[in-house]
């Protein structure tokens, strides 16, 4: 099982800051802020560990906001070079982040100027959320501004930062109620240079698409008209949650539509009786008995039997293509059942399902031990 990201964050965060910190600013108590930073931070999650070591920048740093904010952005780093150096390295900026959205609302242009800097080296989309809720026409403001920045972080984070089902983050519900204003920033952002950028408006479309699938319908077919290859990507992206609930509007906009002439051959399921720990391995033939060819997406989906005994689904995807007139097509899925820190196997039975241009298909079943 992969190590969990908060002991990825371990005491050397807290230790390294410090030592910045001493750099820009001698007057900096270093042994009090450590001792207040890292009291109980074992028992804590990892966003938990940010704000903890924000609240003890509050009682050490200097108590004007504007000069503590100086301080802390004299001790940062170079930017980001590109998406890529992202990784577990760049949450060392998490508690600056936590410093601003806990105790900066009250001062926007500090605090603003400060997330720019922020999202460079690492991302301010958890940090800038209370300031959205508290000033959304100036945030909205700032936005528009950010949408044409030469940072790739920076115009990204209009995008990631407005997010309404942001993981880690309370949902925007008044862009659930109104998107039009945000839909017109991801306007600015759907043919960005930046397949980084391109992926979150992508993300940020998929999210908004659970809560209101009309927008996201309506937004993808106006952005398909004459859609160059990187936003045809993006669109099937944003559409991959609709897809796996099998909306005939999503699926349409894909071209794919019926299935006639469309027939399920065989169906292997096996072993019959895994036990957890092991994986079943899924083949489906099809075979286009009918007189066109049909462009086919087809997807399976496992039932999964919960912790209470109830079942739940979860889509995988198997091949998307065209099965010409009179051939057959054999698809195959090996799916591991060993525990997972995303999914908990427990025994029974799971049925397996078929999902074709959005058309259910009963496969059978297999009885996990």
């Amino acid at each position: 099982m992969a190590e969990a990201l908060k002991d990825q964050y371990g005491p050397e965060v807290a230790e390294t800051l410090a030592a910045r910190l001493v750099c820009v600013y001698p007057g900096f108590d270093q042994q009090h802020f450590l001792t207040l930073a890292l009291q109980g931070y074992d028992k804590l999650d990892l966003m938990a560990r940010g704000n903890h070591i924000a609240a003890a920048l509050r009682l050490t740093l200097p108590a004007d906001y504007q000069q503590a904010v100086r301080i802390l952005m004299d001790s940062l780093g170079g930017p980001l070079i590109d998406a890529g150096s992202f990784g577990m390295s760049a949450f060392f900026y998490l508690p600056h982040t936590r410093f601003v959205a806990m105790y900066g609302l009250d001062d926007y242009d500090t605090s603003m100027q400060a997330q720019y800097r922020l999202t460079q080296r690492f991302t301010a989309e958890f940090s800038i959320r209370p300031f959205i809720e508290r000033y959304p026409e100036r945030v909205l403001a700032t936005f528009q501004e950010w949408v044409r920045d030469d940072s790739e972080h920076v115009r990204r984070l209009v995008s990631e930062g407005t997010r309404p089902r942001l993981p880690w983050a309370p949902r925007l519900r008044q862009f659930l109620d109104d998107p039009a204003p945000i839909i017109a920033l991801l306007e600015q952002l759907r043919d960005d240079p930046s397949l980084y950028v391109r992926r979150s408006v992508a993300n940020h479309l998929n999210d908004l698409g659970k809560d209101r699938p009309d927008v996201l319908i309506d937004t993808c077919r106006r952005w398909m008209k004459d859609a160059p290859q990187e936003r045809q990507w993006l669109i099937r992206h944003a559409l991959r949650t609709a897809i796996k609930r099998c909306d005939a509007d999503a699926l349409a906009l894909l071209g794919y539509g019926g299935t006639e002439g469309i027939t399920v051959v065989e169906t292997r399921i096996t072993p019959e009786q895994p036990a957890i720990g092991e994986a079943v391995n899924i083949v489906v033939e099809l075979s286009n008995q009918g007189e066109k060819p049909v462009p086919l997406m087809a997807d399976f989906r496992i039932q999964y039997v919960k912790a209470n005994g109830q079942l739940r689904p979860k889509v995988f995807k198997f091949k998307s293509g065209t099965l010409e007139a009179g051939q057959s097509m054999t698809l195959e899925k090996r799916v591991s059942l060993a525990q997972m820190s995303t999914r908990t196997h427990y025994p029974g039975h799971h049925p397996v399902e078929l999902q074709l241009n959005g058309e259910r298909h009963e496969l059978g079943s297999f009885h996990l031990q």
